[in-house]
């Protein structure tokens, strides 16, 4: 008889290998790209260098926000109190974790572990982590809305035929009529302890207004980032338009699973950024500046963090 223990070992294999497959393709797509359109890479770097040292330092003020951000969004998720110090070097840690593992998952090890080391039992910590997404979902979907009525006809909503919607509707409820007893019997616990962490958070005002307003900065400050380096390079785009066509590149990115959106982000970001009016090489730079502030800098710095914070069993 098959251990369930061995099932679920071989399931996180088949993930694992999926995750990487997909990681390399995309990464082999992303070098074919940089070797073909080398000579705009190399344009925008020089660029790069010769940029508004103001405007990089705004944004290297912004990149640095970022932890800060999605430390008070952290603290929001959860009732009980964090250490703060600790708080911010895990998220510091978790970002260049994030960018060395496919899909987040990086930043979710360590913040799971963070959060158990904390004095949290592993489910209550899935939990917290789970309203802390779900509230980052929601914040991002509201800036995007909002900076798109202030931008009509940036974003173009394809038009989709009333029959498809109907046919995945349909499918959607099929499954869900199918699949309501074992996904009850295996999902029920796991909402009950978000929505419970969910309404505990919600009961104390403060905590609510860490974790929707922690969320909401994040995203401001990556948003600003970009803004502020397109600034630098002189890039001829409305800084509200920057933002939402950052928002919608990274919402977009997000859906492929390399280590911090590697590739996946950097083609979505000099994709709408050329489409929205951008020459090349200027869009170019704007992106290598955007990766080099909150990537390729951080990265040796951050993962002597959490090197540091595994050895005091911190995470």
């Amino acid at each position: 008889m098959t251990s369930p223990l061995l099932t679920a070992t071989a399931g996180l294999r088949g993930r694992a290998w999926w995750h990487t497959g997909a990681t390399l393709a995309v990464l082999l797509c992303a070098v074919y790209l940089g070797r073909r359109h080398w000579p705009v890479l190399e344009t925008g770097a020089g660029r790069l260098a010769t940029a508004d040292q103001g405007w990089l330092l705004v944004a290297a003020t912004a990149a640095v926000a970022t932890w800060a951000c999605s430390a008070l969004a952290q603290q929001g998720a959860v009732a009980e109190p964090l250490p703060g110090g600790r708080l911010v070097a895990a998220q510091f840690a978790a970002s260049a974790a994030n960018h060395v593992l496919p899909a987040g998952l990086g930043a979710g090890a360590v913040n799971l572990r963070f959060l158990m080391c904390c004095g949290l039992s592993a489910g209550r910590s899935a939990s917290v982590l789970a309203v802390k997404a779900a509230a980052g979902v929601l914040a991002r979907a509201a800036l995007i809305a909002v900076l798109a009525a202030t931008c009509p006809g940036v974003l173009r909503i394809p038009h989709v035929p009333g029959t498809a919607v109907a046919a995945v509707l349909a499918a959607a409820v099929l499954v869900t009529v199918v699949l309501r007893g074992p996904l009850r019997s295996r999902c029920g616990p796991v909402v009950a302890s978000v929505l419970t962490d969910i309404r505990a958070v919600h009961s104390r005002p403060h905590r609510a207004a860490a974790l929707w307003g922690g969320s909401l900065a994040f995203a401001s400050a990556h948003s600003l980032v970009l803004v502020a380096v397109t600034q630098a390079v002189g890039l001829p785009l409305s800084p509200a338009r920057v933002a939402l066509l950052y928002l919608a590149a990274s919402s977009a990115a997000a859906l492929l699973p390399t280590p911090g959106g590697l590739g996946s982000l950097d083609a979505a970001l000099a994709f709408v950024l050329t489409t929205g009016g951008a020459p090349a090489t200027t869009a170019t730079s704007a992106v290598l500046g955007y990766r080099l502030l909150t990537v390729w800098l951080p990265l040796v710095p951050g993962l002597l963090v959490l090197t540091a914070l595994i050895r005091r069993r911190a995470v």
